[in-house]
């Protein structure tokens, strides 16, 4: 990676005054000179102190709140939690009151671009990085000693200054400790930023406590020290093993495994640093990106955007991302009357679970010829293959759903591992019929036998199937959903199901879709 100068970036405020704003000439003894940011709750002016003539933020709380004693808590809250927070790595407060149009917040201006931007226009090598990193920890160690949690740690709030500073901003939904108001806190969970967010922030965030925030820094330690943003998507695998230990412990999911204190964070990141050898420092950039492209490039193959078939149309819908240990999905004619739909995902996600699952695509295509015939056996294709991957020295074991329609007859023959369902919509009864086998994964049992169930698939009949598992108590929503949308095509009905999944699925993962599929004739 490569460093370059802060101070080429341009930090001065671009925003453009909207058509319809009139600026203020004054707020509280502060001059207006521009409008810098209108967000949703507040909007953020360039004012200038009457005193030292430089240059300071206003934070004015936007009209429409100016009678919503919940935002005006919440404003004043953000107030107090700064005044709390002097330290040479979090915004400075200089003051706060009331204007003729509401309140208002006085705040240091940082000359600098957010770390989301950074991100967007430079990469750092892993030292840069790291101390960069240490900074936002110093903020956080302080802000924690205050009793404060963030709770909203993420790139756009942390702006790195032309000097290389860090300053750590916006405390908008910041927790002060045995003093949040329990009414606020109540419409907070819908608050933050999911990404960055800990497990147990998006669970219940009254209860999170401090290394909720440490949660948040191990995600932008990743991206910082990649040069990217990760969109959700994290491979700890891409990290040299060392630093990867450290962030492993960061971003546990139990946060009784977690740090529970930064200053233990900060240890083993200063500890790093000291047998860091920036010379041995490999391209990481370069090769990172070299393996996204190899994954991106294999998952298109195994995760196709469409399928064609001239008698059932396809409708996939999936999210934008990859997964580590990949899923495979395919449609294969055993007889010109004949079609088996496959679904397999390896049960662990790693880079070796990526190539078991190309390995498995491989051998499966090869197999399934030997069984193109009308007299095809659902059941003995099952267990040929759990005998094979129960046998292959890379002992990983595959969740499965395998969909067989045979045309001939008007059927469709469903078997699955334990978890996976098949919704099939009837067109004669509009009804949504469940179905569901409850396997073992494949190669898990040598001896297992394998179960399917029938059904019948008549013409303009619809099935539906997710790439998760499903919770029992959300069957009759997800079935709800479909039946609601029973009138609209293959590919909305493929989207509301995807749009739907954190409701309903078990254990989401960084590439998660649904299909539909219609007989057409």
């Amino acid at each position: 990676m490569i460093d370059k100068n802060i101070s080429d970036t341009p930090t001065l405020p671009t925003a453009k005054i909207e058509k319809y704003t009139i600026l203020p000439k004054q707020i509280g003894p502060y001059k207006i000179e521009s409008l810098l940011k209108k967000g949703g709750m507040s909007i953020l002016y360039l004012g200038v102190h009457p005193e030292t003539k430089r240059s300071i933020v206003i934070k004015a709380l936007s009209p429409k709140f100016i009678e919503n004693k919940e935002m005006i808590d919440r404003f004043l809250k953000e107030s107090e939690i700064i005044s709390l927070s002097n330290h040479p790595n979090i915004i400075k407060l200089y003051g706060q009151g009331k204007w003729d149009k509401g309140l208002y917040i006085a705040m240091e201006f940082v000359q600098g671009i957010s770390l989301k931007q950074f991100l967007l226009e430079k990469s750092l090598s892993t030292k840069k990085a790291l101390e960069i990193i240490l900074q936002v920890s110093y903020a956080l160690c302080h802000l924690h000693t205050c009793n404060i949690v963030h709770r909203d740690l993420k790139p756009e709030n942390i702006i790195i200054t032309e000097t290389g500073e860090v300053k750590v901003i916006d405390f908008g939904i910041a927790q002060l400790k045995k003093t949040e108001d329990e009414r606020i806190t109540k419409r907070k969970i819908i608050m933050g930023t999911p990404i960055y967010m800990s497990p147990e922030q998006k669970k219940d965030p009254k209860k999170v406590k401090a290394n909720s925030d440490i949660y948040s820094l191990g995600i932008i330690t990743y991206e910082l020290v990649l040069g990217k943003l990760s969109h959700g998507v994290v491979h700890l695998n891409l990290i040299e093993k060392k630093l990867r230990k450290i962030l492993s412990k960061a971003l546990e999911i139990d946060p009784k495994k977690r740090y529970q204190d930064i200053v233990d964070f900060i240890t083993d990141i200063s500890e790093y640093l000291k047998t860091y050898d920036e010379k041995k420092e490999i391209k990481i950039e370069d090769q990172e990106d070299e393996i996204y492209k190899a994954i991106e490039n294999i998952e298109k193959i195994l995760l196709p955007n469409e399928i064609t078939h001239s008698r059932i149309d396809f409708a996939i819908s999936k999210k934008n991302g990859i997964s580590m240990g990949g899923v495979y999905l395919d449609a294969i004619n055993i007889t010109e009357n004949i079609l088996l739909i496959s679904f397999v995902k390896p049960e662990n996600s790693n880079i070796e679970s990526l190539i078991h699952l190309c390995s498995f695509r491989g051998f499966f295509k090869a197999k399934i010829e030997s069984y193109f015939k009308e007299d095809f056996s659902f059941v003995d294709l099952l267990s040929n293959i759990n005998r094979h991957v129960f046998s292959d020295p890379m002992k990983d074991n595959f969740e499965f759903s395998f969909i067989l329609l045979n045309f001939n007859d008007d059927s469709c023959m469903f078997s699955a591992s334990e978890g996976f369902n098949l919704f099939h919509l009837q067109e004669s009864s509009n009804k949504v019929i469940n179905l569901k086998t409850s396997n073992e994964l494949l190669g898990k049992d040598v001896d297992f036998s394998f179960v399917e169930i029938k059904s019948n698939f008549n013409i303009k009949d619809k099935l539906i199937f997710h790439s998760t598992k499903i919770e029992e108590q959300k069957l009759s929503f997800l079935k709800n959903l479909i039946k609601d949308s029973s009138l609209h095509s293959s590919k909305i009905i493929a989207d509301n199901v995807l749009e739907n999944e954190k409701t309903f699925a078990v254990n989401l993962n960084n590439l998660s879709f649904s299909v539909c599929l219609e007989r057409k004739y």
